[in-house]
Order: structure tokens, then C-alpha cells, then sequence
């Protein structure tokens, strides 16, 4: 397996994960919102939407063009702060967001 196809199965993984715990959202959010320069959008989009609507489309846009990846990252350490506030057992999230961290940090 590819290093991007590696990173795709773990961004589908993310999706069916948010979906199944009634954290993916139907509408999108405002183009202001989207376009915030804050690390995260964190004025604007809490952190469940800025993985659905920034990042995850993002990475699947470097893949399909087969672009180089980051080769490095550190988003479980905002996902685990964000998640403090869920009233859910977040665990399999986290876990992916680690894995998608780790992918990336193997991939240089």
C-alpha cells in the first residue's frame, strides 16, 4: 500500500468515524468561517468541523493530485484537548487521528 493510499483508508476510517458518532455535519459552514487563518479555525469552526470540512479535504486533494504529504503532525494533541468537551467516548477517534499523525511522520 502506497503512502497515500494509506492516508486515504485512514481519512474514510475518520469520516464513518465522525458519522457514526453524530459528529459530521450536513451544511457546510460559512465561506467566512472556512476561511479563517487561525491554527484549526478556532474562531470559527469547532474542531470536529474543521477536520471534516479543512483537513480531510485537503489531504484528499493532495492525494488525488499525488502531491508530497506533510512530514509532520500534530493533530491528536489538538483532538485530544478538543475532545475534552464530548460527552462521548471518543477513544476510536482519537486513535485514528494518531494513526493519520503517525502515517505522516513515517512517510519521511
Amino acid at each position: 500500500m502506497t503512502q497515500h493510499q494509506q492516508l486515504y483508508r485512514l481519512l474514510r476510517q475518520l469520516e464513518q468515524e465522525l458519522q457514526s458518532m453524530q459528529l459530521w455535519q450536513q451544511t457546510s459552514p460559512s465561506a467566512e468561517a472556512l476561511s479563517s487563518t487561525e491554527p484549526f479555525c478556532v474562531d470559527s469552526l469547532s474542531f470536529c468541523e474543521w477536520l471534516q470540512w479543512i483537513m480531510i479535504p485537503r489531504f484528499d486533494s493532495m492525494i488525488s493530485l499525488q502531491q508530497p504529504l506533510p512530514g509532520s503532525s500534530d493533530i491528536a494533541a489538538m483532538a485530544e484537548e478538543a475532545f475534552k468537551g464530548i460527552d462521548a467516548d471518543t477513544a476510536a477517534l482519537l486513535d485514528l487521528i494518531h494513526e493519520i499523525d503517525s502515517t505522516l511522520r513515517l512517510l519521511h
